[in-house]
């Protein structure tokens, strides 16, 4: 991928001022049920391996930045896969064998259970398409449970995912086009060969399992709240999150938002300029999702998407603050420091995706032209900021590019 040779601004912004209006969103209701939180984390906490993920402070660049505190969700060690994207996978499959065997009693994860699924639902192949991580989850969640997968990648996934992927018992077909067309793609091939697709996206007809893989997210919040709590506090005071459909965004919101209500922590919607369709969803202003058009060829690889999942379109339309989209280099900067902190912070290993949220936040807090922006969300310091580092280092190559030959620089101008 060619570096960025232009001095694009690191952040173009849109605020949502009808998120101000809604209390309680009739979206947010339906996805997600006060009780899911609680079951989500119960099936979760079963799994063999699950370990809660790690909440890290960043007091020393949150002083520096002009705020109270920086808490960041590491999701760099989930279960193995560097990636909080096989909370979604798992939970989805699990929620799709409950249905299909009709008994809601059945404890998926034990040997006994594990031969009577197998018995009565035989040899089943879940499939998706990914730019990576969600494939990797599916596959490991398949695999897990004694089943087939076959996951579907666009052609310029790296060498590194597709082999992750594999590693974890999957199939792995690679097809012309971007993410949007694997999506495409895996859905008419699964229908010609009876294979179960497991996606984070919905379309007409298929709204029960991406609803499920958002639940599944929600684990990560469930255990940011506990942890939280022992440092004293009731809740973030606002929250950054990065998207590509918009599911772990919807996700997020979506949690505090049926917790807090109107309470709910300030948000801000993260995504890469190059594959900006909630930003240019929220630009037209109509309610409804819009597909960005173009090639998506970013360095977040996980953000690289052109169509927005209608379901969580509707939770962000009604509750995301603002939306803003950014150059590559904002997500390269983010890497450098989370890889480089100040002394006495700890060190985080972030992928591109993964940090895109810091860049975007050091730029805000940092830059005089983004000061409308910090008064708006009354961003300052009392602020306690949480964001989430949905990835660790997935690319192993393009990291070192970045953190190590300094790939994608901030302009100087910018600097």
């Amino acid at each position: 991928m060619e570096e960025d040779i232009n001095t694009k601004a690191p952040i173009t912004w849109i605020s949502n001022p009808r998120a101000g209006k809604i209390s309680k969103s009739q979206a947010v209701t339906e996805l997600f049920p006060k009780n899911i939180f609680r079951e989500t984390r119960s099936f979760h906490s079963r799994i063999p391996g699950y370990k809660i993920s790690p909440l890290k402070a960043l007091p020393r660049l949150a002083s520096m930045l002009g705020l109270s505190g920086i808490w960041v969700k590491d999701e760099s060690s989930r279960l193995t896969l560097n990636s909080f994207k096989v909370l979604g996978g798992s939970y989805a499959i699990y929620r799709y064998i409950l249905e299909a065997l009709g008994d809601e009693s059945i404890d998926i994860f034990s040997e006994q259970c594990s031969h009577l699924v197998r018995e009565k639902l035989g040899d089943m192949t879940f499939a998706a398409a990914t730019d990576g991580n969600h494939g990797r989850g599916v596959a490991w969640s398949a695999t897990r449970l004694g089943f087939k997968s076959v996951i579907y990648v666009h052609e310029n996934t790296s060498s590194a995912r597709i082999e992750a992927i594999e590693s974890n018992g999957a199939k792995v077909v690679v097809i012309k086009g971007t993410y949007d067309d694997a999506v495409e793609q895996v859905n008419e091939d699964a229908q010609k060969n009876g294979w179960q697709v497991i996606s984070d996206t919905s379309w007409p007809g298929y709204t029960d399992i991406p609803r499920w893989v958002m639940q599944g997210y929600t684990t990560m919040f469930t255990e940011t709240q506990q942890q939280l709590a022992a440092q004293g506090l009731i809740k973030p005071s606002h929250i950054f999150v990065q998207a590509g459909v918009g599911s772990l965004a919807a996700a997020t919101l979506g949690f505090y938002a049926q917790i807090f209500g109107s309470e709910r922590p300030r948000s801000v919607i993260v995504e890469p300029d190059k594959a900006a369709c909630l930003y240019l969803s929220a630009e037209i202003g109509d309610g409804e999702p819009h597909s960005f058009a173009g090639e998506l060829d970013t360095i977040m690889a996980g953000l690289a998407c052109g169509d927005p999942n209608p379901q969580a379109w509707k939770v962000l339309w009604d509750i995301a603050d603002v939306f803003v989209k950014c150059p590559d280099y904002v997500a390269a900067k983010g890497m450098r420091v989370y890889g480089v902190p100040l002394a006495g912070d700890p060190f985080v290993v972030s992928g591109e995706s993964g940090a895109a949220t810091l860049g975007a936040l050091m730029f805000i807090m940092q830059r005089p032209e983004y000061k409308p922006l910090r008064d708006l969300l009354n961003l300052g310091r009392d602020s306690e900021v949480l964001l989430i580092n949905s990835e660790g280092n997935t690319d192993p190559d393009d990291f070192r590019k970045v953190v190590w030959l300094g790939r994608h620089p901030v302009p100087e101008e910018y600097q």
